[in-house]
């Protein structure tokens, strides 16, 4: 998230809440897609992190491109956190190890998604250059163990930090050491987000296997073709998961609502101040009673922000986020994006996914969900392989795009965008298993190399 809400509007029924989500409804024409990805930066030199403060760290990355781009800084206790585009919308943002993320401006073709990826990166690498910092492809850090990785000045994340060793053991990896990147989308109806949802809640594993992307941990590999993936099994079960209560006969907003309001919060935000309540109830400031904040009622903006606080797979704002992926070059990006709006963005492939699915159970889901990170594509559901599930997902994506006939200047519609991720299930080779026959045969058991080949 680029920066936290600041809605002072107080919230008085929970009708209220339920309202905030459902204002996302959209009609049709005005549907739009937002990608982002995050990008571990390094120094080019000699593959070391990049720490927030220095003559050439994170905080002179962020000047450099306020300087360039004219976006306005996000400051948090005097310090730059990010930057953010007043004009379209979008925005740069610090994960808590320092990954330097785009938040892209919603936009209405994949093109147009791909352009704005491509100048985002463009402008990164020009900036970084004079600072001899580079980017890594990668969805987790190869080298650095946890205790190397940078921290950065966030508040939030200082509470998340102190939070995550009481909830999960691999939290702090997730905070620190993963990149990922994801698509979000419209929904026109309280029942289109409820089809999306439970669409791209089933194939989200699908995605992960796909997009495997961090086979390395502390430069080795680490046994699992998405470690990213793995993590999340083990971060804070209260906020993740596949949200089994989604297929449930009558799930809509309320539902959604009810379990949002059961997940401990991490914070509350009063003017630039972040009081850790890590662990109490949004129920409790909801109704006036929370103990940290005697007093305090909820706002707009705590609902906000808390929800923002939720990971399950796919997220529910007034959009849905896709989460599922590895980060990797940009073609990746694009691609994530791509087979997302095919599958969700036409009603004939929605309806087409939805069948593909709907037999799955609970366990089937679930038991896809744990085993893809180690497995990818060659996991299995319901008798099936993840890659054939894959190919038909992938086949319904391209026709869905297709139909929205959005050409670019060339002529060509969004299905190009796909051409990377047709390459990997055609082959069954996923970009982490790639990486591991180099780190076997050319890289000579090295993740050094990754360095300079997996690069923005």
């Amino acid at each position: 998230m680029a920066r936290d809400v600041s809605d002072t509007t107080p919230l008085g029924a929970r009708a209220e809440l339920i309202d905030w989500i459902a204002s996302g409804e959209k009609p049709r024409e005005t549907w739009r897609l937002g990608t982002e990805h995050e990008k571990i930066p390094f120094y080019t030199a000699d593959a070391s992190p990049v720490p927030y403060e220095g003559e050439r760290g994170i905080r002179a990355l962020l000047e450099g491109l306020q300087e360039l781009t004219g976006w306005e800084p996000i400051l948090e206790e005097g310090l730059p956190i990010g930057l953010f585009d007043e004009v379209q919308g979008g925005a740069i943002s610090l994960e808590p190890g320092g990954q330097f993320e785009l938040s892209g401006a919603p936009v209405r073709t994949l093109h147009e998604t791909a352009a704005e990826t491509a100048r985002h990166i463009e402008q990164a690498k020009a900036v970084g250059a004079r600072l001899g910092l580079s980017f890594l492809t990668l969805g987790m850090s190869p080298l650095w163990t946890r205790a190397e990785t940078p921290v950065m000045p966030k508040a939030r994340y200082r509470i998340m930090t102190a939070y995550m060793p009481k909830v999960g053991t691999l939290g702090l990896d997730m905070m620190y050491r993963t990149s990922t990147v994801q698509v979000n989308m419209d929904y026109a109806s309280e029942s289109d987000m409820v089809k999306k949802l439970r669409v791209s809640l089933a194939l989200q594993p699908i995605a992960t296997a796909i997009f495997a992307n961090s086979p390395f941990t502390d430069g080795k590999p680490n046994g699992f073709l998405s470690r990213r993936s793995a993590i999340w099994l083990d971060t804070d079960r209260d906020r993740t998961g596949m949200m089994d209560f989604a297929f449930e006969e009558g799930f809509g907003y309320e539902r959604y609502v009810d379990w949002a309001l059961d997940v401990p919060m991490y914070f509350v935000k009063r003017g630039s101040t972040y009081h850790d309540v890590a662990g109490a109830s949004f129920r409790d400031l909801f109704a006036g009673k929370l103990a940290q904040l005697p007093g305090e009622h909820a706002t707009r903006s705590d609902w906000a922000n808390h929800v923002s606080t939720l990971f399950p797979e796919v997220r529910l704002k007034r959009y849905l986020e896709m989460r599922g992926a590895d980060v990797g070059p940009p073609e990746q990006i694009n691609a994530l994006s791509a087979f997302w709006t095919g599958l969700l963005y036409d009603d004939v492939s929605l309806d087409a996914a939805w069948e593909l699915v709907k037999a799955w159970t609970s366990a089937d889901r679930n038991n896809l969900r744990t085993d893809v990170p180690k497995q990818a594509l060659k996991a299995v559901i319901a008798g099936r392989s993840a890659r054939d599930v894959a190919r038909d997902a992938l086949a319904l994506s391209k026709a869905g795009l297709k139909r929205r006939a959005f050409k670019d200047e060339m002529g060509q519609d969004e299905s190009r965008h796909l051409a990377y991720v047709e390459e990997i299930v055609e082959t069954g080779r996923t970009p982490a298993e790639r990486l591991l026959e180099l780190y076997h045969g050319p890289w000579a058991g090295s993740v050094k190399p990754a360095f300079r080949e997996c690069v923005f």
